[in-house]
């Protein structure tokens, strides 16, 4: 006679959404949304002005900031998307990875942006038009507070180091600290040239952000890449776990994997040989006590040999 019985498994059970819920989560994708719509406002009167004034510094603030309206659409989706497919079956340690995702796609863009910027400001370092410097000033200014309001936003947001690591809002902060520099550059150059009459100033402004933002570009892609491929630095979390294990006898690690599954969140998987096994609810006890460790596989190898 087979005999069924039915466990509650809700003790041993967890959700895989990993903070992406989390109001420190939702309140970084509002405050984005919020400066999706500011800098596309700024955007579209920068451009504007920039042609009838045919500033080229304020021309590439313009078209650096409609790169970046697509840029911070990407980083809204990727909240979006990692938030509603969280609970998903198909991605199997949750999709935490996603807004590392849109941080290296946004890292791509502000790449792209820094060529257009260099080689637009170099051609117009060899054939030099005419610049309306009043107007193209006002709107520089406008544009300059319009970024650092942009930023104020997202940097009441910003991330705290290793513990929690957003690659989607640092990408989102460094497109308007880009923007803000761009904007800075072109009220610079403006500058020298009304009072000074140096018209260089203005494609060298440009050639000078695209080489700040070309090396802000590679930063994010090196680090987004980084928690793609779980190749992040997680030395402070394993010496904590190997301590935890060292202070139990007779019990060593002879495997142990650690890597990010969402901005604050780490999995591991923890190897451990004995000759006298603790149980498996002691260990978890245990490790609960490491800060944003909140997926732990472990595996007790019994050393039957040795005895």
């Amino acid at each position: 006679m087979n005999t069924q019985t039915n466990h509650d498994l809700s003790t041993w059970q967890h959700s895989h959404d990993f903070g992406l819920a989390s109001e420190r989560v939702r309140q970084a994708e509002q405050r984005t949304r919020w400066v999706v719509g500011l800098t596309f406002a700024a955007m579209v009167i920068e451009l504007i002005a920039g042609w009838l004034s045919s500033s080229m510094a304020l021309l590439a603030d313009g078209w650096h900031m409609a790169s970046h309206v697509g840029a911070l659409g990407l980083a809204v989706f990727a909240y979006r998307f990692a938030r509603q497919r969280a609970v998903d079956a198909r991605y199997t340690f949750g999709t935490g990875k996603v807004t590392a995702l849109a941080g290296y796609s946004s890292a791509l863009f502000l790449g792209a942006v820094a060529v257009w910027m260099a080689w637009e400001s170099v051609a117009r370092l060899f054939a030099p038009v005419a610049i309306h410097y009043t107007e193209a000033m006002i709107v520089a200014v406008f544009g300059l507070a319009v970024n650092l309001a942009s930023a104020w936003l997202l940097d009441h947001d910003h991330d705290d180091g290793h513990e929690h690591v957003d690659h989607n809002h640092r990408a989102a902060y460094l497109h308007v600290l880009t923007d803000a520099l761009t904007s800075l550059l072109a009220i610079v150059a403006l500058g020298g040239g009304m009072l000074f009459g140096w018209a260089f100033l203005d494609p060298l402004m440009g050639i000078v952000g695209a080489i700040v933002v070309g090396r802000w570009a590679f930063g994010l892609a090196r680090d987004s890449a980084g928690m793609l491929l779980d190749a992040e630095d997680h030395g402070h979390v394993a010496d904590e776990i190997r301590q935890i294990v060292a202070a139990a006898p007779d019990h060593e690690i002879a495997d142990l994997h650690v890597w990010r599954v969402g901005p604050a969140s780490r999995a591991c998987i923890l190897s451990l040989v004995t000759h006298t096994p603790l149980p498996l609810e002691t260990w978890r006890d245990k490790l609960a006590a490491i800060h944003g460790l909140d997926h732990v596989t472990i595996e007790i190898n019994h050393c039957r040999s040795c005895e």
